[in-house]
């Protein structure tokens, strides 16, 4: 006995090797027999990683698996992927796996897909992406299908995806999340076989969505016809979400398609049922839900589905005097009525319509009244729609558990027909779009992620009429900010239906537009309906396109009052243009062209500004581009004129960013006084003892200013002190720091009596028009200048000018020796004078040389003249500029 077992356990363990040395034998065999049935029947590229034999996995049969398919097409749907699986696996008997070709089909008992990505797609000419069977040469069609044969016990498809798209009709099926399982025989001609499915299933018709990831179920039992290729459902039972469907037909396949009849409807009545097709996201637990009334869906399809044709439709939906109230919300929705049909009665898809005769219902005394019709659904949807009733928007949370980002509040009132199509909706074909009636809304709280603040409508009242809606009374708050409009939009159902833009023309008044309600909120008193975070800026809509004419009394913007503001606003692709905008401001007027755009990340800003008798020390204290620009002002008191082009950017608080902004100003004082002398000017009157600033005349001083790059360049300007010229240029940074030159006139009676007494002697009215040009080199920054004065040049203006005014002299002097000279020759014999003509002129030269380079008594006079004032030159501008007696010593 123990010899018995012995050589049992050798048996076992040798087939047991043989099992496991024999799939490695025969793997390249395997992928032979793959690649073998690819390239004989598939027109498409076809990659996998592996093709595996097991004969262990499914004993007694072979296992055959193949691991990362990847199936991509050729033309006209080139390097589309056609298909995807992670693995697929089949089970056979062993000698299937040596068949050649000749010895018939390749028989197949059971598959197994895992993860499975399949896109069946029919583009717009026609062609079809599936289309990958070769047709072979000198054979039917019966020989071709005969390649592989399936007695099939088991199959099995898990976690795959399937996704149909026709171009050419327009319709989009997503199925997701597939786990699909069947039990049965596929050879036998009249056999049964067993299903199981569960998927989330989304379906768009024409860019309308149907079904969005609504789960389904199905368990099915069909009757295998083979030989009449007939397909019946037996006991079936599917849910949409979790609404029971009991069907009962079959689908028998045919030369140009399908024929189908099948009917359908709810197995129970209960109106919990229509809660059913609702989303669990939307309708949550309807277990505990109390209903009242009936629930009915009942539908029957019948007829020939082929390219050209669909079967034909006849489904109903219908409720009557329903409820339903959930266990923790305060409220019940009554009276509901419901009668809907989905017909075609013709075979043609364009002839699909549906008609909603009644959808009504009534939370508390509020009844709302509604009925529609959708015609042509596969192209362009004709639809028609009445509305009537009274809907207070507060309770749709207090009845039903929906969650919505911002609770939502206000009446509204409506009494409405609308008839349009869709295409009409799209291009904005007014003429199309048919719209009768009145609707209100009060007490509304609006919020968006486009503004930072909800808005509260108080009241709106709109008559709608053929292709526009006229607003009769618009009046909303937001913060302290106040909105009155009245005026037309264009194309509302766009808005509401398409996302498109919301076009129109508006009247807009306000007492008071706080700019900052529109922005970012005080961390104390943030809103619960806020939208957007705290770093974000204001963003002016995508979806808006209109002019506005706005009138508002006051205009709070920062630390900026404006006061009587009017001007039009074209508003459009996240920009607004602004046209000929006047203000009252710092008790002048300021008028505003330009524009402001929000779509980029960084709003930025083109701005051209008019201001006329703007309040200097008003306008420079609240104004921090005014200080930048122009920070000296802030010295003066009076009045200024200035016109301003900028551009820039604008941080989160819409206030521009200061290096980034660009441009050139024209300014202008007026009646201009110095209001302090604290600092710079402080700085320069210790420097220039000869000036009170006190006295200075600004009176129409004009300058033009270039600015980029936090950097403002001056054009030269003059001031006036008194019979002192002044003359300014420079630069200076917003960051305050300065570089200026400014050049004092200085006429020479200021020297005092002894520099007038020394350059008297000159005896010449020239010197009453002397001045020396003192220049003031400014540095340093404005609250803490450097000031320095330049002593040397005003001494050697001086000094060159009286040398000039005494060269001048000593060549008149000159001259009226060679006149007499030239009057004697020409008083002598006329006859003479051709003779003598050479040696007059020779005799003019010499004579002006002579005088020129010849030192008389009064030459060394004026000569030490000059030196001598010179020298006290030095010493009163020494005392003028207000240097020290070792400053002094060192000049001279």
């Amino acid at each position: 006995m123990k010899k018995a077992f012995k050589i049992i356990g050798i048996t076992l363990l040798i087939i047991v090797a043989l099992l496991i040395a024999i799939p490695f034998a025969f793997q390249g065999q395997i992928k032979d027999i793959v690649k073998r049935f690819i390239n004989e029947n598939v027109n498409a590229k076809v990659e996998f990683s592996d093709v595996s034999l097991s004969l262990i996995k499914s004993f007694p049969q072979a296992h055959v698996g193949v691991s990362d398919l990847v199936i991509t097409n050729f033309e006209p749907f080139k390097d589309e992927t056609f298909a995807t699986a992670k693995d697929i696996s089949f089970t056979m008997s062993v000698k299937e796996l040596f068949k050649n070709t000749s010895d018939g089909p390749i028989v197949v008992n059971t598959i197994n897909i895992d993860e499975v990505l399949l896109t069946l797609k029919t583009d717009k000419f026609g062609n079809n992406n599936y289309d990958i069977t070769k047709e072979k040469e000198n054979q039917s069609t019966s020989e071709s299908d005969r390649s592989f044969a399936f007695d099939i016990e088991d199959y099995q498809i898990k976690k795959s995806a399937f996704t149909y798209i026709d171009e050419s009709s327009d319709i989009l099926i997503h199925i997701t999340e597939l786990n699909h399982d069947g039990h049965g025989t596929f050879s036998a001609e009249s056999s049964e076989l067993d299903t199981k499915s569960e998927a989330n299933l989304s379906i768009t018709l024409d860019s309308t969505n149907y079904l969005s990831n609504n789960p389904i179920k199905l368990d099915a039992l069909i009757g295998l016809d083979l030989e009449n290729e007939t397909y019946t459902f037996k006991e079936n039972k599917g849910y949409i979400n979790a609404l029971p469907i009991e069907f009962e037909g079959f689908v028998q396949m045919v030369e140009n398609g399908q024929q189908i009849d099948i009917s359908f409807e709810n197995p129970e009545s209960d109106f919990k049922n229509f809660l059913a097709i609702i989303p669990k996201e939307y309708s949550k637990n309807i277990e505990d839900v109390q209903t009242t009334g009936d629930f009915k869906v009942k539908g029957l399809i019948k007829g020939l589905s082929s390219e050209e044709t669909i079967p034909n439709l006849d489904i109903s939906i219908t409720s009557k005097n329903a409820s339903f109230k959930y266990p923790d919300l305060p409220k019940r929705v009554s009276n509901i009525s419901i009668d809907t049909h989905i017909k075609n009665e013709t075979g043609n898809t364009d002839d699909t319509y549906i008609d909603i005769k009644t959808l009504n219902f009534k939370i508390d005394e509020d009844m709302f009244k509604s009925s529609a019709t959708l015609k042509n659904l596969t192209k362009n949807m004709l639809v028609n729609a009445n509305i009537d009733g009274v809907l207070n928007l507060a309770n749709i949370t207090k009845a039903y558990p929906v969650k919505l980002e911002n609770a939502l509040t206000g009446i509204l009132k409506g009494k409405l027909n609308s008839a349009f199509d869709m295409n009409a909706i799209k291009t904005n074909a007014y003429e199309r779009i048919k719209n009768k009636g009145t609707a209100s809304i009060t007490d509304f709280v609006f919020s968006s992620e486009d503004i930072v603040n909800p808005i509260h409508i108080s009241q709106a009242d709109m008559t709608f009429k053929p292709g526009t809606v006229n607003l009769s009374n618009f009046k909303a708050q937001t913060g302290d900010s106040d909105l009155n409009a009245t005026g037309t939009i264009n194309n509302l159902l766009g808005f509401l239906l398409s996302d498109n833009t919301l076009k129109g023309n508006f009247n807009v008044n306000s007492n008071l537009f706080k700019v900052g309600d529109f922005m970012t909120e005080d961390e104390a008193n943030v809103e619960s309906n806020k939208t957007t975070s705290d770093d974000e800026s204001l963003k002016i809509p995508a979806f808006l396109e209109c002019i506005v004419d706005a009138k508002v009394n006051t205009v709070l913007y920062d630390n900026l009052k404006l006061n009587d503001v009017t001007g039009k606003l074209y508003i459009k692709d996240q920009q607004v243009a602004i046209q000929d905008m006047t203000s009252s401001i710092f008790n002048g007027e300021l008028m505003v062209n330009g524009d402001i755009s929000t779509k980029e990340e960084t709003p930025v800003f083109h701005l051209d500004l008019g201001a006329n008798d703007f309040d200097i020390a008003q306008s420079f204290q609240d104004l921090e581009l005014f200080q930048n620009l122009a920070p000296i002002a802030e010295f003066f008191q009076g009045k200024l004129n200035t016109t301003l082009k900028l551009s820039g950017s604008l941080d989160q608080e819409f206030s521009p960013v200061l290096n980034s902004v660009s441009g050139s100003a024209l300014a202008e004082l007026l009646t201009t006084k110095i209001n302090s002398k604290d600092g710079l000017l402080g700085q320069l009157e210790g420097a220039l003892s000869f000036i009170d600033f006190d006295q200075l005349d600004l009176k129409d001083v004009k300058t033009k200013l270039d600015f980029a790059d936090g950097k403002v360049a001056v054009k030269p300007f003059k001031l006036k002190y008194q019979d002192i010229d002044i003359d300014v240029s420079g630069a200076h940074g917003f960051d305050k720091s300065i570089d200026y030159n400014v050049v004092f006139n200085v006429p020479a009676k200021y020297l005092g009596s002894e520099v007038n007494r020394l350059i008297g002697q000159i005896n010449d009215t020239e010197v009453n028009n002397i001045t020396i040009p003192v220049t003031a080199n400014i540095t340093g920054a404005f609250t803490s200048p450097n000031v320095k004065t330049d002593l040397a040049s005003g001494i050697k203006s001086l000094t060159n000018q009286l040398l000039e005014i005494q060269k001048q002299k000593l060549l008149n002097q000159s001259k009226d020796k060679v006149k007499d000279l030239i009057g004697d020759v020409i008083g002598g014999n006329k006859t003479k004078t051709d003779s003598i003509k050479k040696r007059q002129n020779n005799t003019v030269n010499d004579v002006l040389k002579d005088i020129i380079k010849t030192k008389t008594p009064q030459d060394s006079t004026n000569t030490d003249t000059v030196n001598s004032t010179e020298k006290v030159i030095k010493n009163v501008l020494g005392g003028l500029l207000g240097v020290s007696k070792k400053q002094k010593d060192s000049i001279n």
